[in-house]
């Protein structure tokens, strides 16, 4: 499965009625609700990642994704515009990268 796979899946289920989809009862909390459970999400990935329990940090780090995407979506983010600023980001060094967006 791809993220483009994911955020398909993710979009069939924002559609479908809260009542029937868990991701569709969360959208409709509204950005900041889905932007606090991604942000509970990383924090359990942190933990794992500490622990260094690999198994744990997996399936932590597929919570994540999912909810980066999850939070994406309800700001309207397309994952290719995402992927697209990887890319530009490519073309230089990351320190470079970094010193551009502090200016």
């Amino acid at each position: 499965m791809t993220l483009e796979d994911l955020e398909q899946i993710i979009a069939k289920r924002a559609a479908a009625s809260p009542e029937d989809s868990w991701t569709a009862k969360l959208l409709a909390k509204g950005p900041e609700k889905v932007a606090e459970k991604f942000g509970e999400e990383a924090i359990e990935a942190i933990v794992e990642a500490v622990k260094g329990d690999q198994a744990r940090l997996t399936s932590e780090a597929a919570d994540v994704l999912f909810h980066l995407l999850v939070m994406l979506k309800s700001r309207d983010v397309a994952l290719a515009d995402v992927l697209e600023e990887l890319a530009q980001r490519q073309s230089q060094s990351g320190l470079a990268e970094k010193a551009s967006r502090s200016k």
